[in-house]
């Protein structure tokens, strides 16, 4: 029978091929109070898929031959609905977005700092989706014209320089520094950027641009 938790935790589960890797996140990860770490296996099996009932699985997904979409499909098929956070260590634009065009929730290189893994983890167990900020930042800079809009046409001019501004890594004040507005402006700017393109987070910005095929 699969396993069932009797607290509001997230259940995760985490397939790691580094053995030693593997329980490193499992020990950060059960450190965690809201989470509930089922087990750890190298790799996915779905034709004996793990008897446990997981509400999100950390994927390792590594190698030069490796073929993204089907490793993130043997995963769903193993453990169902579960949502999916991709750890690779790549740092390459385009391999994030395949494993986000195949239906992962979350990509994350594995230099990560652990608070930005617990974050992530969260933010996916949340219903939301999570890309590393560094890869962000280059593909919201393929999305902007050389005028500064968006090539949508979605945002106004001066709401697609806060946007470039964003893919810098700029945080508010010092994207209200560069363009001599106060913080509060610019934070109202970034809440009508996040509204128009019905997104929660600067991160998701990206996965709105892949899926809808705009990047």
């Amino acid at each position: 029978m699969p396993l069932t938790s009797t607290s509001n935790k997230t259940r995760i589960f985490i397939i790691e091929e580094q053995a030693l890797f593997g329980k490193a996140l499992c020990q950060l990860l059960a450190a965690e109070p809201t989470f509930e770490v089922l087990g750890d296996l190298p790799r996915v099996d779905p034709s004996a898929p793990p008897r446990v009932a997981a509400d999100l699985v950390v994927l390792d997904l590594n190698g030069p031959s490796i073929d993204y979409a089907d490793e993130i499909a043997r995963c769903r098929q193993a453990f169902g609905k579960a949502r999916v956070c991709v750890l690779s260590t790549q740092l390459r634009p385009e391999i994030m977005q395949r494993c986000v065009a195949a239906g992962a929730d979350a990509y994350l290189a594995k230099d990560v700092s652990p608070s930005e893994l617990i974050r992530a983890v969260k933010t996916v167990a949340g219903g939301e989706s999570y890309v590393d900020p560094r890869i962000a930042g280059s593909l919201l800079r393929k999305r902007l014209l050389s005028d500064g809009r968006m090539s949508s046409d979605e945002l106004s001019e001066r709401e697609g320089e806060v946007v470039r501004l964003i893919a810098q890594g700029l945080s508010n004040k010092e994207i209200g520094v560069r363009l001599c507005l106060s913080e509060k402006t610019v934070k109202n700017h970034v809440s009508r950027i996040l509204s128009k393109l019905n997104i929660s987070a600067r991160a998701q910005a990206v996965v709105y641009a892949i899926r809808m095929g705009l990047v």
